[in-house]
């Protein structure tokens, strides 16, 4: 049986991460208040971000956007979005 965790995100029990998606206290605290689902949906947007705004991940300056991002995301306030990006149809 899987463990489940408080999402921070849905406000809800959910899967919980098998292991902390970053390294450091702020992996820990993610693995401890993030579900699975959340994180996938995080990492859809990332890579999203990452490719249409040409981010080098070398620069700490778009590490930080990133994890302000991410923070965002997780607390449920506006992001930013890859211009042109449509969402599939469900």
């Amino acid at each position: 049986m899987s463990q489940t965790v408080f999402c921070r995100k849905y406000q809800q029990q959910l899967e919980a991460l098998p292991f902390p998606p970053l390294p450091g206290k702020k992996g820990q605290e993610i693995q401890a208040t993030v579900s699975k689902q959340a994180w996938e949906e995080w990492q859809a947007l990332q890579t999203r971000l990452i490719n249409e705004k040409h981010l080098n991940m070398l620069e700490p300056s778009a590490r930080e956007y990133l994890m302000e991002q991410l923070e965002r995301f997780l607390d449920n306030e506006q992001t930013d979005q890859a211009e042109g990006y449509v969402p599939p149809e469900k």
